[in-house]
Order: structure tokens, then C-alpha cells, then sequence
């Protein structure tokens, strides 16, 4: 193959509906119309009721005349047991739509609601790759978060509470029908969330442009993401009502999303879906920390595709050999989350040596390891933990 040869395998790419600037967020009302919505289920959290964001989704609703209910009841790494509660008052209401205002966790519970509602069966049972018989609701969402990227993936993850884990549940029907995506929204977060959220998303982009589900497609949103991440993130640290700081790194966010929906994921994830399931972590602030050790264990297995992100975050590759390059590139990522006020180690979050194994044990189980470039063994990922704490 020639170094200018382009792969022509079969590919697929899928994505929602999205529209992309300041106040598209106010356009719920009207889209919920156009989809046919009669009684839309709003899904979101208690922080969000505390921002104007609720308040102005309901006057658009109210300006098309549709009814509504609000569920709200819904946490950090969101729980299987509200999945089931709240497709309870959506069979219950008679609601034809789901309207979903909030970050990762609201936009995955909302997606979780909307297949039990209409396949009737406990969340636990879609767990894995194309497990949904029925087509969801539709379903409409509203980031309010510059990372996650829930809002356009085809992705849901759920902690399954009493086995300690989160679920990964993969399908088409996961993707939402429109996704309304608004930087306006983001100055309503703190530097912490900001930081860890755009944490996820440089992982996101990481993991898609290494994954061995890569396409010509999502390596053009991977790397677009890295760049605009690591060019604008801190500047919404230090001037948190930058919009167009904010604007670059929501469509970060949004181009990592596309990429990793489309390629998949790795061991950063696996892992950091076990401890988030185990301890109740926030989904950024783990992939934080274990990114730059994921690094350093995958490098050998894609060492031109590091490369290439070394020098999206302006490591000057070109005299170095590859463990000089690995070197600089994890040292980055250490240096770039310290500076964005990610500085905890995994002791650090009450990880321990002794449940070390039980944490490799659900994570070996994730699909997410599918697509790693280095296919890992358990006592791979063991061993990643162990440098992470």
C-alpha cells in the first residue's frame, strides 16, 4: 500500500441531528414539535434546577402549547434503579418524547428511560453491543457539560448499584434523534467540572484515534478535538466567561463524541467505568488520572498514531525517538491536568491495593477493551491501576 493509499474497507458512520451555537438551546420547544411530542418527558438533575437552564426549556414548551412533566431524580454515574423509576412515570404520564437537559449522566439515565419504555424489560438485560430489540422515544438533548458527549453518541452508561459496576449498553438506538448544542450553557460550571469534563473529552478523542476501530472519519474529529481541547480548556479555567474559549471546547467536545461513537473506546474507559461504578467516581476526574498510564501501556501498539497526537498538543516529534516521544506525551497529560486542577492519584480517591483485583475483575468485562489498540488481560489492567495510585 501505497503511503498516500486511502483504506476503502466498509465503514459506517452515525450521528444525530445537531445544531451548534449560542442559544440553540431555546429551540426545544419548537423541535419538540416538530417531532410530534403531545407530553415530553424532561430529564435532568437537581444542579440544573438551580441554573435558568429549566426554566427557560419550560417557557419553550409552554410557547408551543405542549404539556410536560419534570423528572429529576437522577445522580452522578446514574443508577439502574432511576432508569426504572423513571420509565415508570413515563408509561405512567403517557409521554411521547424525552427532552433531556443536563450533562452525561441525565443524557444517559434519559436513554436508558426510553428503552425500558418501550421494551419492557430491566435495564441490566440491553447491557452490550445491539441488545435493543425496539427503537427508543424520541429523544432530544441539551448538554450542559463541554465533554460527555452523550448528546450525540450512540452510547449509554448505567451503574448497575447492587453489583457495583457501570454497564455499557452500545447501540444505534442510542443515538439520539436531535442534539441541541449550546456553548452559552457552559458558564454556568465550575473550573473543577470544567476541567474534568474536558478531561473526558481529550480521552474520548485519545482512545477513538488509537482505537483499532479507526476510520478516515473519525481520525478527523479525534485529532480536530485534541486540538481544540488543549488550545482552549485552560482558557475557560482562567476566564470562565470566555464564549469563545467555552465555544471551542463544546465543539471539542462535539467532535470527540462523533469520533469515539463511531470508533469506540479502550482501556481508559473500561477502567474508569469500574471505579466509577465501585467508589461512585466522577466519570472525568478518573479518566484524568489513568490517561497518561493507559498512554504509556499502549504506546508500543500505535506508535505513529501517538505521534500524530504528540504533535497535536505541540511535541516536536520529529528527532524523537518513540520512548522519548511515549515520555513527553505522558508527562503532558500529567502536567496538563495538574494545571487544570486534576491533582489526586488514585490513593488519593480511596482506591487500595486490596480491591485492586475486584476493579480489574469488572473491568476486563467492559466492551470498551474491544477496540484497545493492546489488547489487555486482566492483570494488565491491574497493573495500570497500581501506577495510577
Amino acid at each position: 500500500m501505497k503511503s498516500d493509499d486511502i483504506l476503502l474497507e466498509l465503514r459506517k458512520f452515525v450521528a444525530p441531528e445537531y445544531i451548534f451555537g449560542v442559544d440553540a438551546r431555546l429551540l426545544a420547544g419548537s423541535y419538540c414539535k416538530k417531532l410530534g411530542a403531545e407530553r415530553v418527558f424532561v430529564a435532568t438533575d437537581a444542579g440544573i434546577r438551580k441554573t435558568p437552564w429549566l426554566g427557560e426549556l419550560e417557557q419553550s414548551l409552554q410557547e408551543e402549547e405542549i404539556d410536560y412533566i419534570v423528572f429529576d431524580d437522577i445522580s452522578q454515574n446514574p443508577r439502574d434503579f432511576q432508569v426504572m423509576a423513571g420509565a415508570r412515570v413515563y408509561k405512567e404520564k403517557q409521554c411521547n418524547l424525552i427532552l433531556a437537559i443536563g450533562g452525561g449522566s441525565v443524557m444517559d439515565c434519559a436513554k436508558g428511560i426510553g428503552i425500558v419504555a418501550t421494551n419492557n424489560k430491566r435495564i441490566n438485560l440491553f447491557e452490550g453491543i445491539d441488545k435493543i430489540l425496539n427503537p427508543s422515544p424520541p429523544i432530544i438533548c441539551i448538554p450542559t457539560t463541554g465533554g460527555t458527549s452523550a448528546d450525540v453518541s450512540q452510547f449509554a452508561i448505567i451503574n448497575y448499584f447492587e453489583q457495583k459496576y457501570k454497564m455499557a449498553i452500545i447501540s444505534k438506538a442510542l443515538v439520539p434523534d436531535v442534539a441541541l448544542i449550546d456553548p452559552f450553557v457552559l458558564q454556568s460550571m465550575d473550573n473543577y467540572l470544567t476541567a474534568c469534563t474536558g478531561m473526558d473529552a481529550l480521552s474520548h478523542a485519545f482512545e477513538a484515534f488509537v482505537s483499532n476501530a479507526n476510520s478516515p472519519f473519525t481520525d478527523l474529529y479525534a485529532l480536530e478535538a485534541i486540538k481544540l481541547v488543549h488550545e482552549n480548556l485552560m482558557i475557560n479555567i482562567e476566564e470562565p466567561n470566555n464564549i469563545q474559549a467555552r465555544g471551542k471546547t463544546m465543539l471539542g467536545s462535539l467532535y470527540a463524541g462523533l469520533a469515539f461513537s463511531n470508533a469506540s473506546l479502550g482501556c481508559v474507559h473500561s477502567l474508569a467505568h469500574s471505579l466509577g461504578g465501585y467508589l461512585d467516581l466522577p466519570h472525568g476526574e478518573c479518566n484524568a488520572i489513568l490517561l497518561p498510564h493507559v498512554v504509556d501501556f499502549n504506546f508500543n501498539s500505535a506508535p505513529d498514531r501517538y505521534r500524530k497526537i504528540a504533535g497535536m498538543v505541540g511535541i516536536e516529534t520529529l528527532n524523537l525517538s518513540n520512548n522519548q516521544v511515549k515520555s513527553h506525551l505522558t508527562q503532558y497529560l500529567i502536567s496538563f491536568r495538574n494545571a487544570l486542577g486534576i491533582k489526586d492519584t488514585l490513593k488519593d480517591k480511596s482506591v487500595t491495593p486490596d480491591i485492586i483485583p475486584a476493579l480489574s475483575k469488572k473491568a476486563i468485562m467492559d466492551p470498551c477493551n474491544a477496540t484497545n489498540p493492546k489488547p489487555p488481560v486482566s492483570k494488565d489492567l491491574e497493573v495500570i491501576y497500581k501506577e495510577a495510585l
